[in-house]
């Protein structure tokens, strides 16, 4: 029998992709630190995560996307696409200016995503979780998973195109 995994280690393996897949999922850069403590302290009153059919990071996973759902429910977040480029650095202000830009229109279609299928197009083409995953995460069908990321890039391309068109 695997030993489980406290939250203080879980912590430690997950608090990054925490916080990166809670600020994918549209909750403010400000709230994100209060939120991935939220998320670990779930996981702590649950007593940790047990091996099982579940990976740590799909258990995570599942744990922050319903903490995002509350605090979405409780109070709809607002974006500051200043602050999207984070910790990227490049060697001019020209690239600097571009990259901001291009991550400030990839948020922006993002955010004209509805939240099932932002979540299932975040985790399967940003944090690279597989469909058999994402259903496990989300508590949905496989086939759910497969239409949802269907609609989610075609509702992407069709918004990004028009994002570019009004450059």
């Amino acid at each position: 029998m695997e030993r489980t995994i406290h939250a203080e280690e879980l912590f430690r393996a997950h608090a990054a992709f925490t916080a990166s897949f809670l600020h994918r999922l549209g909750v403010p850069e400000r709230d994100v630190p209060d939120l991935v403590q939220e998320v670990f302290l779930v996981i702590h009153r649950k007593g940790g995560f047990r091996p099982g059919a579940a990976q740590p990071r799909t258990y995570v996973a599942a744990i922050a996307f319903r903490v995002a759902s509350a605090h979405r429910r409780r109070k709809r977040p607002l974006l500051d696409p200043a602050k999207l480029e984070g910790g990227v650095t490049h060697e001019t202000p020209h690239t600097q200016l571009e990259t901001r830009e291009a991550l400030a229109r990839v948020q922006r279609c993002l955010d004209e995503l509805d939240w099932e299928h932002r979540a299932v197009f975040v985790l399967f083409e940003i944090e690279g979780l597989k469909a058999a995953e994402i259903a496990e995460t989300l508590e949905i069908p496989e086939g759910t998973v497969h239409s949802r990321l269907h609609h989610a890039r075609r509702r992407f391309r069709a918004q990004h195109a028009q994002e570019l068109s009004h450059e």
